[in-house]
């Protein structure tokens, strides 16, 4: 059985808290459905109706494209969604607004410093709450992680700022021709 509430309870912030993956969902007129799994420590609850998340570069940008796309003065329409992999079984939707605040843009400065800034970062994506699903989980397999893939982070640390940013800087579009910003400055991290 789904329960419903208009922004995120202190269980519900408190299940976030434990999660290793997060998937997010987004979705264009005329475009594919994207849907991705992100992983890293890069999920922050602002409040109980703002939620972010840190974005390290990839082989593409479609959450971009897609929230730039669908704005409508609030952002672009999103879904995040965690699953409870442990006890208890709980799946946990957000419902939102979201939009891609990159580091050349105002409000950098005030989320930066809620995130460890990670080699490779490309920008962070601010959501407005709208409201929140939680639902049973309970055909959700039991799951446990080994341990983060550090992978990306490693890419990303071993990189040439300056071509870095050429490279990125050439990455202005989505899959389906969606324009995205891209960023004008490599983040070597402050680990």
């Amino acid at each position: 059985m789904a329960d419903f509430t208009d922004h995120l309870t202190d269980d519900h912030i408190a299940m976030i808290a434990c999660q290793a993956v997060f998937f997010v969902a987004t979705a264009a007129a005329r475009a594919r459905i994207n849907l991705s799994p992100k992983g890293l420590d890069t999920f922050r609850v602002l409040d109980r109706n703002r939620v972010a998340w840190l974005d390290l570069g990839g082989s593409g940008n479609e959450t971009h494209a897609h929230l730039a796309a669908d704005d409508d003065g609030r952002g672009g329409r999103i879904t995040v969604m965690m699953c409870n992999f442990e006890q208890p079984a709980l799946i946990l939707r957000i419902y939102g607004k979201g939009r891609a605040v990159l580091p050349q843009d105002a409000e950098w400065g005030e989320l930066a410093p809620h995130f460890e800034l990670l080699p490779g970062t490309r920008q962070i994506f601010d959501i407005a709450v709208d409201s929140v699903q939680t639902s049973c989980g309970w055909g959700v397999p039991l799951m446990t992680v080994e341990k983060p893939r550090a992978t990306l982070t490693k890419y990303h640390a071993q990189q040439d700022p300056t071509l870095w940013v050429e490279k990125f800087q050439g990455r202005t579009k989505s899959i389906d021709g969606l324009p995205t910003r891209p960023t004008d400055r490599y983040i070597a991290g402050n680990a």
